[in-house]
């Protein structure tokens, strides 16, 4: 069973005795919705429902499931402002912040464009003059299905990114979305039923035992969220000897350079580590700048962080930059993260406080930071930047890789080779150039965790719905033989043979092939 915190306890305590889920807004403490909690037994009823659908969808072809995702895709559209309206009420985000979660759609539109380049049979080259009259092929066959669990932090926009490709591969999915924030999704999902799709996407609402009850049941595993239950979600695939990607935490770090843009890196970093009140696993989560610039930096981050605006613009009228924090659990979290670093000799040169009107914490500059302290080292996800001078980029590539995550991160400079030659030194999976955030929303290229940040990887092109398959090879001969060399029985005359022909065509010098 997958773990529960203190703040998920008492919502099951609650759901229990009602066999509901209540959502409630964490801006406003008012309720945005309840759901039936799904049973054990049903999850089990669904993933049967969708495994005997998952034949007759695989057979469509890439052609027959890409209009159905094109016509899904119409309906998330058509539907925008109902989904981005019920995705506010549940996390309490600014209208712009959900709204970015709404442009998630052309990426449908890449999936269905490649998805059947990606999935084509590959003809591979056979090796060596020994196998030329073999035929070799490589097919891809989807996992029947396929299970994803998704966090509360980005409700829409992630399910979207990890199912389009799965459907796409010809996988039935089974979605699980957080207890915290499930109502966006779940309407979602009701889009794929209206528009009378095929029986392939279905979703479970619960708690733990619901994610347990999902992986119990699959293929395959896709999961989105803390290392802790990364971990489990991991044994618990092994011991059913299922694949599984984890993406978990992250301690993303920004570096600047002293010949940096300054004004664009303060902007930079305002949006990435402030964005979704700092609940993004690829957000900026701690700063290392070159002496030179260090002190306009700060200046200019602080200047810009007072101009932000704190709360829920419910009428999206963008009156608001930052939103709430999703739970009271992160919100503690957060309060931690800075009282840590305050007293171990950190200075808070603005913010550093929640407020009385929800789940708000204000955005945070938090300066004279070392490794010592917890902001620097493990994952706050919450709207507060801790910033560390350093004398030159060797120091900040040090301090950067010296975490034990390995998600993301970004390097700000105007010297190209700098860049690129920087980038290959840090210990992660994405490294953005003067930019950051972006690199998890773009399908071309693979999004690959190390070290506590997860296994597996998110897009990446082709292997990025390769992965909800199994690959076949395929053998064949191009020449028909009655007999193979190698077949019974064995003779002395075709050992001989065959050994010197492993001898010449292994070798590389004329000595060892003639065998002297």
């Amino acid at each position: 069973m997958l773990p529960r915190t203190r703040e998920t306890t008492q919502l099951l305590e609650e759901a229990v005795e009602s066999d509901q889920l209540t959502v409630t807004c964490p801006a406003t403490g008012e309720i945005a919705g309840t759901l039936p909690l799904t049973s054990t037994d049903d999850v089990a009823a669904i993933a049967a429902r969708l495994r005997a659908a998952q034949p007759a969808w695989e057979a469509l072809g890439c052609g027959g499931r890409g209009r159905w995702l094109g016509k899904w895709r119409d309906w998330l559209l058509d539907h925008n402002v109902e989904l981005l309206t019920l995705l506010q009420q549940e996390t309490g985000k600014a209208w712009g912040d959900a709204q970015l979660e709404g442009g998630v759609t052309p990426s449908i539109n890449y999936w269905i464009d490649n998805a059947g380049k990606f999935l084509a049979d590959e003809n591979i080259r056979p090796d060596g003059i020994a196998n030329a009259a073999k035929k070799l092929t490589v097919a891809y066959e989807p996992f029947p299905l396929v299970g994803m669990i998704f966090p509360w932090n980005v409700p829409l926009a992630m399910p979207v990114l990890d199912v389009v490709p799965a459907l796409l591969a010809g996988a039935a999915v089974l979605t699980k979305p957080s207890e915290v924030t499930p109502l966006t999704w779940q309407r979602a999902v009701t889009g794929w039923k209206e528009i009378g799709a095929p029986d392939v996407l279905d979703i479970v609402i619960g708690f733990g035992d619901a994610g347990s009850a999902v992986i119990d049941v699959v293929d395959c595993v896709m999961f989105t969220g803390s290392v802790g239950t990364g971990r489990r979600v991991g044994v618990a695939a092994a011991e059913r000897m299922i694949p599984c990607s984890l993406e978990l935490g992250g301690k993303d770090a920004m570096i600047v350079c002293a010949d940096a843009d300054v004004d664009r890196a303060v902007d930079g970093a305002l949006w990435g580590g402030y964005f979704n009140a700092g609940q993004a696993c690829v957000g900026v989560e701690r700063l290392y700048v070159e002496e030179p610039v260090y002190d306009e930096f700060v200046e200019k981050l602080v200047a810009a962080t007072a101009k932000l605006r704190v709360g829920m613009d419910g009428k999206h009228d963008y009156s608001s930059d930052v939103g709430a924090m999703a739970t009271a659990q992160q919100l503690a979290i957060v309060s931690r993260h800075v009282e840590d670093a305050v007293s171990k000799g950190a200075n808070v040169l603005i913010g550093g406080k929640t407020r009385d009107d929800g789940l708000f914490y204000e955005p945070t500059v938090l300066v004279d930071v070392d490794h010592s302290m917890v902001c620097m080292r493990d994952e706050t996800f919450g709207p507060t930047l801790p910033v560390m001078k350093v004398r030159d980029l060797d120091e900040a590539i040090e301090k950067a890789n010296d975490t034990r995550f390995g998600l993301s991160g970004s390097i700000w400079t105007s010297d190209k080779a700098k860049a690129t030659t920087a980038a290959k030194r840090l210990n992660i999976g994405v490294v953005h150039v003067n930019s950051g955030l972006i690199g998890g929303l773009l399908p071309p290229i693979p999004m690959v965790p190390r070290n506590d940040s997860g296994v597996g990887s998110r897009h990446g092109g082709a292997s990025g719905i390769r992965k909800y398959c199994r690959a076949k090879s395929i053998v064949e001969d191009r020449i028909a033989m009655k007999r193979e060399l190698q077949w019974y029985p064995y003779t002395r005359r075709k050992g001989t043979i065959m050994s010197s022909m492993s001898r010449f065509l292994g070798a590389k010098d004329w000595r060892r092939r003639l065998g002297r």
